[in-house]
């Protein structure tokens, strides 16, 4: 009785600032640890998506007419790409390439580091994934443009995400090979 005594006292005794500078941590605090989940979630849904695009990928020759970046309603994709994208993501510009294939003129949609590469009026043989460009190969008559570095704080946080996310493969890796080899041990003492 006196400890919940004390504690009403305590909080009416706070300062009205304080109050609200403690509510705000408070939300701050939820919100970080809210998109801390949803980003593994991402991420993990992201990895699936990759593979799966790796296990479609096949190696095409096309010539680049033009690239733009368009609304996904503008890009003239078709419709079932179209109505399979998140709402959400419908109105935000994505990388749009138009090559001819063969004899036929097709719209793709590209990585965005890819599609800073392609150059336009030139063949190129590019990795394709059903209607997405994912790599780039090589270009007839020059070399494939090695990419800008890009300058400013969003360029440093992007070259910052690749070298962490490129240490937590390695780590993975490693892990993986340490976990084989104690199996692989456990059987030879078996064994004998």
């Amino acid at each position: 009785m006196q400890a919940a005594l004390m504690r009403h006292l305590l909080v009416a005794a706070m300062p009205t600032a304080l109050k609200v500078i403690f509510i705000i941590l408070t939300v701050i605090l939820v919100a970080i640890i809210t998109l801390f989940f949803i980003g593994r979630r991402l991420k993990k849904k992201q990895g699936q998506t990759q593979q799966t695009i790796d296990a479609m990928k096949q190696t095409m020759s096309m010539l680049i007419i033009d690239k733009k970046k368009m609304k996904i309603k503008e890009s003239g994709l078709p419709a079932a790409a179209i109505e399979g994208t998140p709402k959400y993501l419908r109105w935000t510009k994505i990388p749009v390439v138009k090559a001819k294939v063969g004899p036929k003129v097709m719209t793709l949609a590209a990585d965005g580091e890819v599609f800073d590469l392609l150059p336009v009026k030139k063949e190129c043989k590019v990795d394709v994934s059903g209607l997405y460009i994912t790599g780039i190969r090589s270009v007839r008559g020059g070399t494939v443009p090695k990419p800008e570095k890009k300058k400013g704080i969003r360029g440093w946080l992007q070259r910052r995400n690749k070298q962490i996310s490129g240490r937590t493969e390695q780590f993975e890796k490693s892990q993986k090979a340490g976990l084989e080899a104690e199996k692989a041990a456990r059987a030879t003492k078996k064994k004998k």
